[in-house]
């Protein structure tokens, strides 16, 4: 589909990339979610926590909502789409990754941008077990690689699943990496780094067999931790081969249900391959906007009920 105009024009203090990105993750708060967990085993025999919260009145419409990378359900971008759903008669499910919900998950193995499987495991659990006629999904950033990648590397998609809205995705990994290496994402790497290298340090506490305490402390960058870690347990030769092979990028063109992407022109963690203009005019069912703001996982608004969630609700909703 043509590229839609979007009319998303914030104040002038969130005009600016990184005023969005970092208010957003770190000062918004979303009250009011009662969210309820299930713990569903995966076909590998590993865990996941699913936060559910629901609307008012019993419903048949699900979203299924996950996060970005070192998220949780908690998350206020998480929130506030489960909210206004909740609110506009949708059940939400979030989602969190292996490791992501305040216990170790039991593999070395975790999560990472093109892990799909897991969200297979899901959608399966849903399908067979829940009563919803009409499923929609919702990712953000490292999430939304994996909606996108589920969606056209080839699974079968259930019937009731509708729809899906990605935002500030980096659907081509090898530039976004390159892109969190600039100078001006300097502390969200450091930031982001801090978060996984605790999480590795615990897995080699239960894996000693797997990773040494020599090569975590070899770990300096992002790119090294994917060398060191996310490469080799999860079956990839090195970074630059995860990053190839679980870009979204590649399987846009085969995408069948109406999809929307959403990506902030100001987003510092996007280099330009995440902006697949040529692809969304030749797929039918893709749609890409791109403001001129918001960020990364930003888009502000002053009623907290934000452009995306509220974008995204105006999209599944049709």
């Amino acid at each position: 589909m043509p590229l839609i105009n979007s009319n998303y024009k914030p104040s002038f203090l969130f005009k600016n990339g990184h005023v969005s990105t970092i208010y957003s993750g770190l000062f918004r708060r979303v009250n009011g979610v009662n969210q309820k967990r299930e713990r569903i085993f995966l076909s590998d025999g590993d865990f996941l926590d699913l936060d559910w919260s629901y609307a008012p009145q019993k419903t048949d419409k699900l979203i299924i909502i996950l996060h970005g990378l070192e998220g949780d359900a908690q998350r206020p971008y998480m929130l506030g789409t489960a909210k206004l759903f909740n609110a506009n008669e949708y059940d939400a499910l979030c989602i969190n990754f292996r490791g992501c919900s305040e216990e170790e998950n039991t593999l070395y193995r975790s999560y990472h941008s093109g892990a799909t499987k897991d969200i297979v495991d899901v959608i399966g659990y849903i399908t067979k077990e829940k009563h919803y006629s009409d499923i929609f999904l919702k990712g953000f950033s490292l999430g939304g690689n994996i909606v996108l990648k589920y969606l056209g590397e080839g699974n079968i998609i259930p019937h009731n699943i509708k729809g899906a809205v990605v935002v500030s995705v980096p659907c081509h990994l090898s530039g976004s990496a390159k892109a969190l290496h600039k100078f001006e994402n300097t502390l969200y790497a450091k930031r982001f780094l801090r978060y996984l290298i605790k999480r590795l340090k615990k897995k080699q506490y239960h894996f000693p067999e797997e990773i040494s305490a020599e090569s975590i402390a070899s770990i300096k960058t992002l790119y090294d931790f994917d060398n060191v870690y996310t490469a080799f347990a999860h079956g990839f030769k090195n970074a630059e081969d995860y990053y190839e092979k679980s870009s979204s990028l590649q399987f846009l063109e085969n995408i069948k249900i109406p999809t929307l992407i959403l990506n902030a022109q100001n987003d510092s963690f996007l280099s330009k391959e995440c902006y697949p203009l040529e692809i969304a005019k030749t797929n039918q069912n893709l749609y890409l906007e791109m403001p001129k703001y918001g960020g990364h996982v930003g888009f502000w608004s002053n009623s907290n009920v934000y452009y995306n969630e509220q974008r995204a609700l105006e999209f599944l909703g049709n």
